[in-house]
């Protein structure tokens, strides 16, 4: 059986704050063709902030994404600073206590994070909005998880489900924020929440995959 030790937090939040700040034009761009086009620039200041605030500190999992979260909250504008802030805090508390997580812990985690975010959303899938992406993939990974797949399977399921959630976004009519707005026209592009959830999912995917350790027999 294969672990993570919650000893890499440092490291799995260093790995999520580059993939936002390098894809800061990206993320921009995308939000550009119904939106306001500044999705890449607010969550790249989040991230940037939060990896500035943790240089040359050991954090653990569960203080990482806490720490995580009060910087988003603190710092991003409009909807994805609680959105985001919410979603990286539910995750820190439902692994408070933990030393190391197996393949239905970190499920735990996925989920904890999901619910708190729904929590202070009226959101729904389909609306063309970063739950596209982030309901799919933590299903998907619940289910391989809780079908006996080993972690590194149950983080591959994890990608793809995110991967195939925000593709799904690009045929939807956007039914919340400014792209809601543009009607039928919103249909034939991707939604910027959608894409940066993909991007952290896929690479929290990444991270925790090279660090984790298997059990001693």
């Amino acid at each position: 059986m294969q672990y993570l030790n919650t000893t890499h937090g440092t490291d799995i939040l260093e790995a999520l704050v580059d993939v936002i700040v390098e894809n800061r034009n990206y993320l921009s761009e995308v939000d550009g063709a119904i939106g306001d086009g500044d999705h890449g620039i607010n969550m790249a200041k989040g991230f940037r902030l939060c990896g500035e605030s943790i240089q040359g500190q050991s954090l653990g999992l569960s203080k990482a994404l806490g720490t995580l979260a009060t910087t988003l909250m603190g710092s991003i504008g409009g909807s994805m600073g609680p959105l985001y802030g919410s979603f990286f805090l539910g995750m820190s508390n439902a692994i408070k206590e933990c030393e190391a997580l197996d393949a239905r812990a970190f499920g735990d985690m996925l989920t904890g994070g999901l619910n708190a975010l729904q929590g202070i959303s009226d959101a729904q899938v389909g609306d063309k909005c970063l739950l596209d992406t982030l309901v799919p993939a933590v299903d998907d990974y619940r289910r391989a998880a809780d079908n006996g797949e080993d972690f590194p399977a149950a983080l591959d399921a994890l990608r793809q489900g995110a991967e195939r959630g925000c593709e799904s976004t690009r045929e939807l009519e956007a039914r919340i924020g400014r792209a809601a707005r543009l009607g039928e026209r919103s249909r034939g592009h991707l939604d910027a929440g959608a894409v940066s959830c993909r991007l952290l999912l896929v690479t929290l995917a990444d991270s925790t995959e090279r660090h984790l350790e298997k059990a001693a027999a």
